[in-house]
């Protein structure tokens, strides 16, 4: 019988370890597979509309609105950021653009090994599955006068996402791949805010920006960790 228990115990033991690396192998096994389809999915449209003009493209069509979106988010001082809840309905609905999960691009952090896919509106079902962009803030295409806040959780029972945000450091680079374009941007600045202090996230006039945030202290959501980060050259 002591033997049974001892056994018993050890299994448990080694469940217990090991159950935060499965769960992170399948969380990210499932976020690839997001990243993936959202890559055939703009590989399928560049073939499909090859021989379109740029006029008549989806894709093109798709980038122009974005842009129009985030030139009018800056000439209206992001009206429409009023409080936290602005974040979550997704400011886009791209499933007529044959992106069905509403995934814009993903993000890469090779400082804290991060590759997540970016999903419009930051419901909780979309920060359950990867990283989300904050409505009311710049859509991830970049430009002048844009600031894309783009938020996960810092880590959950699922995987990592942005636990390690706190070691990013000035310097460090932070890619965002979208429908056309892989991004490169470069870590300025790291802050610590109030969860409702909205100022910090806006728009800079005449900056390409994009902003990182989750929950800080670890473990808590008292307060949020920021990266500010500009765009470089690629």
């Amino acid at each position: 019988m002591i033997t049974i228990i001892a056994v018993i115990m050890l299994l448990c033991g080694i469940i217990l370890f090991s159950y935060p690396y499965v769960s992170q192998y399948f969380f990210q096994k499932q976020a690839g597979d997001a990243i993936d389809a959202f890559q055939n999915a703009v590989a399928q449209s560049r073939e499909e509309n090859k021989e379109k003009t740029a006029a008549e493209d989806p894709l093109q069509t798709l980038y122009q609105q974005m842009r129009a979106y985030n030139e009018n988010l800056f000439l209206t001082g992001q009206v429409g950021l009023v409080d936290p809840f602005s974040y979550e309905q997704p400011s886009f609905d791209l499933s007529g653009f044959g992106f069905a999960e509403n995934i814009v691009g993903y993000i890469e952090i090779p400082r804290i090994d991060v590759c997540l896919p970016i999903y419009l509106g930051a419901s909780k079902e979309n920060m359950n599955q990867g990283a989300v962009h904050l409505s009311q803030t710049s859509l991830p295409i970049g430009g002048q006068n844009t600031n894309c806040v783009i938020a996960a959780h810092r880590g959950s029972v699922k995987g990592t996402m942005f636990r390690n945000i706190h070691k990013l450091a000035i310097g460090d680079d932070i890619y965002i791949t979208n429908f056309k374009e892989t991004l490169l941007y470069r870590v300025i600045e790291t802050k610590i805010i109030e969860p409702d202090d909205i100022s910090e996230i806006l728009i800079q006039p005449g900056e390409d920006m994009v902003t990182l945030s989750s929950c800080h202290p670890l473990g808590s959501n008292h307060q949020r960790y920021l990266v500010y980060a500009k765009r470089v050259a690629s």
